[in-house]
């Protein structure tokens, strides 16, 4: 969406509203999600216990359903039509260890009889619903009951503010702090911190030297990796990619990283340990997002975008082997004159990972 095409306030709405609908999902609180006249009452799955399950089920007069993504519903076996979003009824009332098992692939739970689940296809306000449980980085699978008017005193947030969430949080992105760091091998840098308006991660931009603006800046977009660029983990090639890009750019004499919060590729840290663990288990890096009810890919680019407007860049030579950055900066309105191959080399480890990457995600390895 436009920013000319809403107000300061309806923005500030939509965020507002989603930011505090997220917190009350982290704590373990319900929230409602209205999509039109339509209303559902909705509580993460993630967590929930017998306690809070019959708690939720006392809500309302509703039937109580698990809201699961395409992606969980076809690992689960349990659908093959190509539908976004799925609910899962049963035949008696839902305990929590049949929550905990559609929700979590980790979970050693198991329901009595898979054969009294019924299933059947999720609308729009689900699929909201479950966007939000991603927003707040938890699995993508949540209670949902439908419900006929607002409780009160009940967190309302409406689908539009949902879906528009992270187009206006990037869209509000501001400069707040810079300052002079001087790096191993590039002691000409400074950083530059950008905080989003939907009151989330900031993202960083690193600047080696001084970029020409009115030539084609190096550039490379690296989203956070806790455990490659901090702890040196030997499962991604992460470490040597940050390391290597700064480099790359001061042997160049000049660069911008930016360094963007989306760890794991958009699901957090502690599900992209819960994908380490389905790795261990013989799931590609792939295959264990989309068995946590993910997308092969969560991450958006707009702000990286955003963040080159603001420092004036309009034209990157792009350090990448992902053609997914390529085109989506080209997109939002970045102009790419040329792709940096950026590889460096495999261990035992990471053979398997980077394999995937080239033939499943296109990546030019």
């Amino acid at each position: 969406m436009s920013p000319t095409q809403h107000t300061r306030n309806e923005i500030d709405h939509a965020l507002t509203s989603v930011d505090r609908a997220i917190a009350d999902l982290r704590r373990g609180a319900a929230v409602v999600v209205r999509g039109g006249h339509h209303l559902i009452l909705m509580l993460a799955s993630e967590g929930v216990g017998p306690e809070s399950l019959e708690q939720f089920r006392l809500a309302g007069e509703g039937d109580v359903s698990v809201a699961i993504t395409g992606k969980r519903a076809r690992a689960l076996g349990l659908a093959d039509a190509g539908h976004d979003f799925y609910l899962i009824r049963g035949s008696r009332s839902l305990q929590a260890d049949d929550v905990e098992y559609l929700s979590d692939p980790t979970s050693v739970s198991q329901p009595a009889d898979m054969t009294q689940l019924k299933v059947s296809q999720g609308a729009s306000i689900e699929g909201a619903g479950l966007l939000l449980t991603k927003l707040a980085r938890l699995l993508p699978a949540a209670l949902t009951m439908p419900i006929d008017h607002e409780p009160a005193g009940a967190l309302v947030v409406d689908v539009k503010d949902i879906e528009s969430y992270k187009t206006f949080g990037a869209q509000q992105l501001r400069i707040v702090s810079q300052a002079r760091v001087p790096l191993e091998g590039a002691e000409q840098a400074r950083m530059v911190a950008f905080r989003p308006g939907d009151g989330g991660s900031e993202h960083f931009a690193i600047l080696i030297g001084e970029p020409d603006l009115t030539q084609p800046v190096l550039v490379r977009l690296h989203s956070e990796c806790f455990t490659g660029d901090l702890l040196g983990s030997l499962r991604c090639d992460c470490g040597s990619q940050l390391r290597g890009a700064i480099e790359a750019m001061s042997e160049a004499g000049s660069g911008i990283m930016l360094y963007l919060g989306q760890e794991g590729r958009g699901i957090g840290l502690v599900n992209k340990l819960r994908a380490y663990q389905l790795q261990d288990a013989g799931y590609d890096t792939i295959d264990a997002n989309l068995q946590l009810g993910y997308d092969e890919d969560e991450r958006v680019y707009l702000p990286a975008a955003q963040m080159l407007k603001l420092l004036g860049v309009k034209q990157v030579k792009l350090m990448t082997n992902n053609p997914i950055k390529v085109s989506a900066l080209a997109h939002h309105g970045i102009e790419v004159t040329e792709r940096v191959r950026h590889v460096f080399a495999m261990n035992e480890h990471n053979v398997g990972y980077l394999q995937t990457k080239a033939v499943k995600a296109g990546h030019l390895i």
